[in-house]
């Protein structure tokens, strides 16, 4: 990579969980990166490491010839690009703007063609990996538009991506790729967690159950990822439950717009909409176990100190 290109001003807009790994990746890999986030407490903590950040996303996006977008859903795009904070005037003229937001694909392309009416490059590219792999600059994504903004994303993708997936020409496939992972990931999780408590009602050894179930053919990844937070008993959002209540409803509604049946997304949707309801929208995915161990009037938390226990007596006896 050139000292010319790699003076190219980036801005990540949104360093939230995965925006802040993916903008603290950048900035490992020597590229010149400005965060903007309206929280404080993000700010301060990627100004202290990284050196530049800002509450102001058209601050972060003045002249940056590459803009990321690491956003919750099409609304916050649509004020960040268009709205308030006219990132789409603040930029370089023939900026890219890189969208990794879950978004309906139907609401990529309306952005992509508002933006590229602009003279902007538009590149839409969803992740997955979740935090940790963000951190690691591991991510996979799922990215589709024109090849000449791929080919300019490339070295981008390099610093943050472990597999990226060149779905298309079009916006909006990437999207939609994006929404059948979050499918199945909003209903794996919901799973898990419904038959951890179902172990737990059964009088069954929860750490038992998932060191069996990582190492059968009822594992899953969201599984494996997930059931620890419950036997930790440590609901600390990695991914809240409001992401899936949004993700599960947008699957929702695409495949109502398509006449097409999803009766497993609509019961997963409906159990993060009650996990929400009972006032963990902002807690992570997993405690869809807590809301089900409320039903069943279980105790979930215990399961911790009797893992803890256990540890302990292992450890005496070696």
């Amino acid at each position: 990579m050139s000292g010319t290109e790699r003076s190219k001003k980036i801005a990540v807009i949104g360093l939230g969980a995965m925006g802040y790994g993916i903008a603290a990746s950048l900035a490992r890999n020597g590229w010149p990166v400005v965060g903007a986030d309206t929280n404080p407490a993000a700010v301060s903590r990627f100004a202290e490491t990284f050196g530049t950040a800002t509450s102001s996303s058209s601050e972060a996006a003045s002249g940056a010839e590459v803009v990321i977008l690491v956003l919750v859903n099409a609304a916050q795009c649509e004020t960040v690009l268009f709205g308030e904070a006219d990132v789409l005037n603040a930029i370089a003229p023939n900026a890219l703007v890189i969208s990794c937001v879950t978004m309906d694909p139907a609401d990529t392309r309306s952005l992509s063609a508002r933006v590229e009416a602009r003279g902007r490059a538009f590149l839409d590219a969803p992740t997955s990996g979740g935090p940790a792999r963000a951190a690691n600059g591991a991510l996979t994504i799922l990215a589709s538009g024109p090849e000449d903004a791929m080919a300019r994303a490339e070295p981008f993708f390099d610093a943050i991506a472990a597999k990226v997936y060149r779905l298309g020409s079009e916006a909006g496939t990437g999207s939609a790729f994006k929404m059948i992972n979050q499918h199945l990931a909003g209903v794996h999780i919901a799973v898990a967690c419904e038959a951890m408590v179902f172990a737990k009602k059964l009088g069954l050894d929860l750490g038992r159950v998932y060191e069996v179930i990582t190492a059968s053919a009822g594992n899953s990844w969201m599984f494996e990822n997930r059931v620890p937070h419950i036997l930790d008993n440590d609901y600390t959002p990695k991914s809240a439950v409001e992401i899936f209540t949004k993700d599960l409803g947008i699957v929702s509604d695409m495949a109502r717009a398509q006449r097409f049946p999803t009766p497993l997304a609509a019961s997963a949707l409906q159990m993060f909409l009650m996990t929400a309801a009972a006032g963990m929208s902002r807690d992570d995915d997993a405690s869809v176990a807590r809301l089900y161990a409320k039903i069943a009037e279980l105790d979930l938390a215990a399961e911790k100190d009797e893992l803890e226990i256990g540890t302990r007596q292992q450890n005496a006896l070696q």
